[in-house]
């Protein structure tokens, strides 16, 4: 909305620095991260107070979760859901299909997991909508938002999958690269509610590929940086780093109040939003490969689930411990903040691994 006041400028001066993304990134993670701090306890007083139990806990977990858990109030992700849309609509330009393609699918996304936690909350189990409704709607979401980013891509680039690494290597998908996008943008979001069950797990991968995908996303809007690296160019993309920087304010700022012992929990409402934001930027770039790599741990998360699942109907057997696989660490021992703080450093160093590819050519 601000980038307007770009028409008040005279080619210098203070309204000159609305033009640039760099500087409306930068005031949008600010905006955001202010936006954090300043409703945080607000919104986490009136969440104690709505609901009495706070988030169910699973009977079936850990057991030290039905103590140090019990009673912690969920739905957090409003907050940064709320940092998140206040921020980029301040900041971003809004004639950018690709900022309203992102914009619908967080807002969506948030929706479908409020409603979520509020089934949960209102019939006090951690059993919320049914599977069948939550991945219907879902994929609906998710097809429309494949649907909206292929209309906009560049004639060359449609339908079209590019790989990391190799040089001009794109597998034309035709038709089928909306179904393929809308797996990547649902598969996302239901990996990183995955990971969402420890204080402060989520988050911070989610800030780490946010911030990987921003700057890929930087990188291919701008045909200097496309041509140095031989990388596919899909202009309009910059304008996702002004998305990606209030992501990033938005998730400190709720980190403050999330980081362990957690005094809420993001919940449905936050991990879908956040996690189907993640899918739709790396659709929206054609980097959907490649956030296999940066959102790795999401991955390990997801297939940790389906493995255990999958094995133990055909065997009556599991391979882990419990699933995800960060309760599988738990139940050997290992303490809550020991998990934490090394799935965020495999984080980071997938997230090395991703940019990586950019120059690796």
């Amino acid at each position: 909305m601000l980038y307007w006041l770009t028409g008040l400028s005279d080619g210098g001066g203070l309204f000159n620095l609305f033009q640039y993304i760099t500087f409306r990134s930068g005031m949008a993670f600010f905006t955001a991260l202010i936006f954090g701090f300043v409703f945080g306890q607000p919104l986490i007083n009136l969440l104690r107070r709505r609901q009495r139990f706070g988030q169910p806990i699973r009977l079936d977990g850990p057991e030290s979760h039905l103590q140090t858990k019990a009673g912690t109030p969920t739905m957090g992700g409003v907050l940064i859901l709320g940092a998140l849309l206040v921020s980029t609509l301040l900041w971003g330009r809004l004639d950018n299909p690709y900022v309203w393609m992102l914009l619908f699918v967080t807002g969506a996304f948030g929706v479908l997991g409020f409603m979520d936690d509020y089934a949960k909350i209102t019939r006090n189990t951690h059993a919320g909508l049914s599977g069948r409704v939550r991945l219907g709607l879902g994929f609906a979401i998710s097809a429309v938002a494949a649907a909206w980013a292929t209309w906009f891509h560049p004639a060359e680039l449609t339908g079209q999958l590019a790989f990391p690494v190799f040089k001009n290597v794109l597998l034309n998908l035709g038709l089928l690269f909306v179904p393929f996008a809308t797996l990547v943008i649902v598969g996302a979001a239901n990996a990183v509610n995955l990971t969402d069950g420890l204080d402060g797990l989520a988050i911070m991968p989610v800030m780490i590929a946010g911030a990987t995908l921003g700057i890929i996303a930087y990188t291919v809007g701008r045909t200097d940086f496309t041509t140095y690296l031989d990388v596919h160019y899909v202009p309009g993309t910059g304008e996702i780093l002004i998305f990606t920087s209030a992501l990033i304010g938005g998730g400190l700022g709720f980190l403050w109040y999330n980081a362990p012992p957690a005094a809420v929990f993001m919940g449905d409402t936050g991990s879908l939003a956040l996690g189907g934001a993640l899918g739709a930027i790396a659709v929206a770039i054609k980097h959907e490969l490649v956030l296999g790599i940066v959102g790795g741990l999401f991955v390990a998360e997801a297939l940790s689930v389906i493995v255990q699942v999958a094995y133990f109907k055909r065997t009556g057997k599991r391979v882990f411990l419990m699933a995800p696989i960060h309760h599988h660490f738990e139940k050997r021992g290992w303490a809550e903040p020991q998990i934490v703080i090394r799935f965020w450093i495999i984080s980071l160093i997938l997230a090395l691994i991703g940019l990586a590819t950019l120059k690796l050519r």
